[in-house]
């Protein structure tokens, strides 16, 4: 075995594993790359441990950027992308016609949305961007229970940034007049009735698989107990009177039996008032929409299979031949996440969280604000696919993919910079001045380049700081080499060959002077304050950054007080 050629061999496939996987080299994987390359190793493992352990020690101390540079330079073979066929992970519609399809998604606005509406309501976006068509939001507030007003506004906003293909938006409380006239439809037709029996009483029938006594009323008897729902003073209370669908009481499944339609609700709705006190029930407004849409293919939770096999009885009773295409979705638990609006509305009035976009939670505004694309969570949404299956997803399994995901979106144009949030400011004897010019992206020229001043007063992490050992020689990133010497530190040298061969380790520094101060608020509402290098003075609220060594961050304000200016960030992920 040749030590210097397996030497050779870690270090770049130590480079290359490190670059991929956020500065951090994987033993286990440079020695299976190694041992696919030089099979003989395999006889001398202790060795080959050892080596490659020392190089990937010394290859993690480099900064991301300078891995990079190193590889490009010394192997740039490593960096050839290779063409691969994008995996078709979303499964093909039976049928869809010339001119695509036309798909709705339709949350209940009881708050915006969040990663789960991302995630379900995603998968129907993407179907209509791959088949061309229509995309309806369908806002579905038949039930005055656990609305919340701003959601009518926040839905739509939501859906078009995350979706990004809305045609058009429906709320269903402003179609009720759809609702009653198919509903006549059908009692006319002797496809429904007015039932007055309890629901205990309706019940112990349909238990028995005996008819109700009302399911064989005249149509015109039927048409004027409908009209009596609609009459506060003179017709039936709330309670009395239900719209029922005559379908089969002999079904094997009793949720089949003359499922209802339509009640009376005296509740004030949150945005109709008393306008309406005869509402549908999902089965009757979910059907109409679909039938007025000329809906093609759905997507549905799995757990609405039942309310399908009705829907398409009531599609057969009118004799509308083109029945929707409908494919089931299983459920996503997300472990360690609160998804429910009505939970976290209540923490908001409670004060506990500072509104939808709270840092902490996982509602679109929040994520939005930190800084995420919206192509991170529908590329999520692709490569889950549609599938019936219900998924257990821990919270920190599903973000680590989604800031993956985000990470190859933002990291190809978020310019660079240094800063610093628990450091000591050190001074460097000897050490030179210098104007020193570093590119705002590693591999974006177009970005343009920053300029730092800097002579002999650094700021440096304390981290780094306590590493430091008598003698040996560090390197602060694109400026200087030096060693400590006593209690002393003493400029080296400038170029980065010296370093190479000798160096212990490069760090990243701030001049001493003309930083600006910032504040970026974390994952977890906590607040690290630190200061920047003067080149942040460029930024513009809205763009998303990367202090090297922390990690991403989306610039959200630049709070000017008493002359001072902070500039406040949002922690979007490493």
């Amino acid at each position: 075995m040749n030590i210097s050629e397996l030497q050779l061999l870690a270090r770049k496939h130590a480079l290359a594993n490190a670059v991929k996987f956020n500065g951090k080299a994987n033993p286990g994987s440079v020695i299976a790359k190694i041992i696919a390359q030089m099979p003989e190793c395999k006889s001398e493992m202790k060795i080959v441990g050892k080596e490659v352990n020392e190089i990937i020690k010394h290859v993690n101390e480099l900064p991301l950027d300078v891995q990079m540079q190193e590889l490009k330079e010394q192997f740039p073979e490593m960096l050839e992308e290779k063409k691969k066929e994008e995996k078709e992970d979303m499964k093909p519609f039976k049928h869809v016609g010339p001119n695509g399809v036309i798909m709705r998604f339709s949350p209940s606005p009881s708050g915006p949305m969040h990663i789960g509406h991302a995630i379900t309501g995603g998968l129907t976006s993407l179907y209509v961007k791959k088949y061309g068509g229509k995309f309806i939001l369908r806002i579905e507030d038949t039930n005055s229970d656990n609305i919340d007003i701003p959601s009518y506004d926040l839905l739509p906003i939501d859906g078009n940034w995350i979706f990004g293909n809305i045609n058009e938006v429906w709320i269903q409380s402003d179609r009720m007049r759809y609702y009653y006239d198919y509903a006549e439809k059908f009692l006319e037709i002797g496809n429904c009735y007015i039932c007055t029996c309890t629901q205990d009483a309706f019940k112990k029938l349909a238990d028995n698989k005996e008819e109700c006594p009302c399911r064989n009323i005249s149509v015109d008897e039927n048409l004027n107990r409908w009209k009596k729902m609609f009459d506060k003073r003179h017709g039936f209370k709330e309670g009395e009177a239900v719209l029922r669908f005559k379908s089969d009481m002999q079904h094997k499944n009793p949720a089949m039996r003359d499922f209802p339609l339509a009640r009376i609700n005296d509740s004030e709705h949150p945005r109709q008032g008393l306008k309406y006190r005869v509402w549908p029930l999902m089965n009757l407004s979910v059907f109409v929409d679909d039938v007025e849409a000329n809906m093609t293919h759905i997507i549905r939770a799995k757990d609405h299979e039942i309310n399908a096999q009705r829907q398409e009885l009531m599609y057969r009773a009118l004799d509308i031949k083109d029945i929707p295409e409908t494919y089931f979705l299983g459920r996503y638990n997300f472990e360690g996440l609160e998804l429910s609006a009505s939970k976290t509305r209540a923490k908001i009035e409670e004060g506990k969280y500072s509104g939808w976009d709270d840092i902490r939670i996982p509602f679109l505004q929040a994520l939005k604000r930190r800084g995420y694309q919206p192509q991170a969570f529908l590329k999520y949404t692709q490569k889950t696919g549609l599938s019936p299956v219900d998924k257990t997803i821990p919270a920190e399994e599903f973000f680590k993919i989604v800031n993956s995901f985000n990470k190859e979106i933002i990291d190809a144009k978020a310019k660079r910079f240094f800063m610093m949030y628990d450091y000591t400011k050190i001074f460097i004897e000897n050490a030179p001045y210098q104007k020193i010019i570093l590119k705002m992206h590693p591999d974006d020229d177009s970005l343009g380049e920053r300029e730092l001043e800097v002579e002999k007063d650094f700021l440096i992490a304390n981290k780094d700081l306590l590493e430091f050992k008598e003698g040996l020689l560090y390197r602060l990133m694109d400026c200087l080499n030096f060693r400590k010497q006593g209690n002393m530190f003493v400029f080296d040298s400038q170029d980065y060959e010296t370093f190479k061969n000798n160096g212990q380790k490069i760090m990243h520094w701030l001049p001493a002077y003309g930083n600006v101060d910032i504040e970026i608020l974390m994952d977890d509402a906590s607040i690290i304050n630190g200061v920047a290098e003067h080149n942040i003075k460029h930024l513009k609220v809205g763009e998303i950054i990367q202090f090297e060594r922390f990690g991403f961050c989306r610039l959200d304000e630049i709070h000017k007080e008493h002359g001072k200016e902070i500039y406040k960030f949002w922690f979007t992920h490493k």
